[in-house]
């Protein structure tokens, strides 16, 4: 289980990459993206082919983003994360945010072995400023069961 003080360092960041917003718009990486930039988020899209994405130009890695950035949100495959953590790790990003079934026990041991503070296992619409109801009400309920980070 991630932090409490990991969760809420990574979303008092104003400035994010996201890494698993499609082209097709219908994955959980859109859904994520347009809450966030809803919220008041500076996003970077980072997607190795597409030129936009939801609206946005896209990057094609950490190396071209045109500002340093507080953190990345990955919503990919398992099997996809670790890359995506050490590409980070190489661009000098510090936080990561592998959302619920992104998380690979290869990519959270990168992290501890190399000092980056990551969060896994959790909903960033669950824990983002300015939430939306549903998500607020679902974080309430999670309290109650003793299942948010300590």
């Amino acid at each position: 289980m991630s932090s409490k003080s990991a969760v809420e360092d990574f979303v008092s960041q104003n400035v994010l990459a996201v890494v698993g917003v499609s082209r097709s718009g219908r994955k959980f990486g859109n859904l994520a993206y347009r809450e966030l930039r809803q919220h008041g988020y500076k996003l970077y899209p980072i997607h190795p082919e597409a030129e936009t994405l939801e609206g946005e130009r896209a990057y094609k890695d950490f190396a071209s983003l045109p500002e340093p950035v507080g953190g990345v949100l990955i919503i990919v495959p398992p099997e996809q994360t670790e890359g995506v953590v050490r590409a980070a790790a190489a661009a000098g990003i510090r936080r990561v945010w592998m959302q619920q079934g992104s998380e690979s026990e290869a990519a959270i041991r990168f992290c501890q072995e190399n000092g980056i503070q990551e969060v896994h296992g959790e909903c960033i619409n669950m824990f983002a400023r300015d939430t939306a109801f549903f998500h607020r009400i679902h974080r309430w309920v999670w309290g109650l069961l003793g299942k948010l980070p300590r």
